[in-house]
């Protein structure tokens, strides 16, 4: 806009320099040929103004016109920008809700997997202990055969040298189971406490006395854990695969399959280590554990999940 008018400013300046020439009077001898040279000239030059003027208007105007066009454009292409953005957030939210709902579906069959393996281990190990019983029983021990072995000078065990009964004969005293939850709360306790030694034993005695109990899966977990905090880390692996193996349904396995990752790392296993973090990320990708497993991959560069 200022180029027009600095333009139309100069070209009549032009054109007035022009008329003023013009109105010079010139002495009588030169007004016939050189005035009407003159004339012509400026007449030309007044001509040549008007067109450039004429030019520059319409060109000012395919410029303004362009000019509107294209901010029509623009305006169009923003719209349509927006709106494109709009869809995207909302195929976004989508796709999360449903990977949200996958991610739930995948670990809610992963836990009932475990479960059911959970279940098939402890019948497996109770149809076993039914055998070993059912043995035990057809194939008794020579010394419980009734009659068998030399009598004693004073009769057979349980009666007096007159046949009198002595009442039931004396046997092996046997091991009473203690109490469970005491015992595991006492176990518990002293694993805080760090009195690692007792607190093993004690972990034990409930996996020795009640193996099909949950608590049982938790206190192989705890001897992991003790093991873990002594830097033990073999002896870790072989408890943390003892949960996994025979309790993957307890609420541990997921704890268990982390340090056991970690405990493989700390051996230089690492792809070892990298591999139990990726499949603990499958198997429960919504707990706390898993978000710990993708934070320590993400820290030691590498990916997630395999290609």
């Amino acid at each position: 806009m200022q180029i027009k008018y600095l333009l139309r400013n100069r070209l009549r300046a032009v054109a007035v320099f022009a008329v003023i020439l013009g109105s010079v009077p010139l002495p009588a001898h030169a007004v016939s040929k050189e005035i009407i040279q003159l004339q012509t000239q400026v007449q030309q030059l007044l001509d040549m103004v008007q067109r450039l003027q004429s030019t520059l208007d319409t060109r000012f105007a395919v410029l303004q016109n362009l000019a509107q066009q294209t901010a029509d454009e623009a305006n169009q292409m923003t719209v349509a920008v927006n709106n494109l953005q709009k869809k995207m957030d909302a195929q976004d939210e989508a796709l999360s809700g449903k990977l949200d709902t996958n991610s739930g579906q995948t670990q809610s069959l992963n836990d009932s997997v475990d479960e059911l393996k959970t279940r098939v281990a402890k019948l497996d190990k109770s149809i076993q202990d039914m055998q070993s019983q059912l043995q035990n029983i057809q194939n008794p021990p020579p010394g419980s055969i009734p009659g068998a072995g030399a009598p004693s000078a004073a009769g057979a065990a349980g009666q007096a040298p007159g046949g009198q009964a002595l009442g039931p004969a004396a046997g092996p005293a046997v091991n009473q189971a203690p109490p469970l939850q005491v015992t595991f709360q006492s176990a518990l306790s002293d694993y805080n406490a760090a009195k690692y030694d007792v607190a093993s034993s004690e972990f034990q005695d409930v996996i020795h006395y009640y193996p099909l109990d949950s608590l049982a899966g938790e206190a192989q977990f705890y001897l992991g854990e003790i093991a873990y905090r002594q830097e033990k880390y073999e002896d870790a692996i072989k408890a943390y695969n003892a949960v996994l193996e025979g309790f993957s349904g307890n609420p541990k396995a997921p704890a268990a399959q982390l340090h056991k990752g970690l405990s493989l790392l700390k051996l230089k296993r690492r792809s070892a280590g990298i591999q139990e973090l990726r499949s603990l990320n499958r198997r429960y990708p919504r707990t706390p554990e898993a978000a710990q497993a993708r934070s320590r991959l993400n820290g030691m560069g590498v990916r997630i999940s395999e290609r």
